[in-house]
């Protein structure tokens, strides 16, 4: 499921409990949640040098809390802004709004969905935080404006159907959440996440001349549009095997997993399994595999 990174990030470790410099105006903070889904820990970036905006505050860790708000110091945080509702990202922005006092900004919608749950129950990292409320709904296109920054919303879905993307005016850098990574490609896990939405999102960024991603994950992406059709011909490849394996006989998601992610290590065939879903559902929405009733992970598919 990790695709090579030929933009090569910027750092070869993990590096936490200090603020590593991006910018004269960003500072990344990266939480101690490392796992198969997050890599070293989630990101969150400090924009700004007098008030403040925090990008994804990251999950509800106590320790990541009071680095955060040691290295704000006295400063005032005016905005923080959540790329999507999934637990890794959104969960600490009510304790940090609590501390600063600052408005959450984040897409208005959540999704319907049971939060995503693994073995013994145990909430995932990527499950949506139903608790999650913005107090500044934001669209597509809107533009808020801070202390010597302004940041853009970019609606970018497919891995959640409420994720931004945001783009930091007048520099050229986006802070790509989990849309784009340079790790590893990303799980796009229905019913919230969309394969349809995902490719068109990818291309939606493809209209943009940034020169920088900064993603929830990982170190900073430096040729990112290279990426981003690296990923969007990547997805169109792994489409293809698909419809070709359904073709060939494979009728089952599991099937289709075992034949095209054995070098794979299987902890992680549970996360393949909805991508492939996530597949089939565009190949049926192109007409070009059917099944009976709706799509589910355990149903079969056929050529149309």
């Amino acid at each position: 499921m990790t695709q090579p990174n030929s933009d090569r990030e910027d750092e070869t470790h993990p590096i936490y409990g200090e603020a590593v410099p991006i910018d004269p105006d960003i500072l990344r903070v990266t939480a101690h949640n490392p796992g198969p889904f997050t890599f070293w820990g989630t990101n969150t970036y400090i924009v700004g040098t007098e008030t403040l905006a925090i990008i994804d505050p990251g999950p509800d860790d106590a320790e990541h809390l009071q680095l955060l708000l040691l290295i704000i110091g006295r400063r005032p945080v005016s905005h923080i802004f959540v790329t999507h509702t999934h637990r890794d990202h959104s969960e600490l922005a009510a304790a940090l709004k609590a501390a600063t006092g600052a408005k959450i900004a984040a897409h208005g919608s959540q999704p319907q969905l049971q939060p995503a749950r693994g073995r013994a129950g145990k909430l995932l990292d990527a499950g949506s935080n139903f608790a999650f409320a913005p107090d500044l709904a934001l669209r597509d296109g809107d533009v808020v404006a801070g202390d010597g920054w302004s940041i853009g919303a970019i609606h970018t879905p497919g891995h959640a159907s409420n994720h931004l993307a945001f783009s930091l005016v007048g520099k050229d850098i986006l802070f790509s959440g989990d849309h784009v990574m340079g790790w590893s490609t990303t799980i796009v896990a229905p019913p919230d996440g969309s394969m349809t939405d995902y490719i068109a999102s990818l291309g939606k960024l493809l209209d943009r001349d940034d020169t920088i991603y900064l993603p929830g994950h990982g170190g900073r992406i430096m040729q990112p549009l290279d990426r981003v059709r690296t990923l969007r011909t990547y997805r169109q490849m792994r489409e293809a095997m698909i419809l070709t394996r359904v073709r060939g006989g494979d009728r089952t998601i599991p099937d289709i997993v075992r034949a095209l992610y054995r070098r794979v290590d299987p902890a992680l065939h549970g996360a393949a399994g909805l991508t492939v879903f996530a597949h089939l559902e565009s190949l049926i929405d192109r007409g070009l595999v059917t099944t009976e009733g709706h799509a589910t992970m355990d149903g079969l598919y056929e050529p149309a």
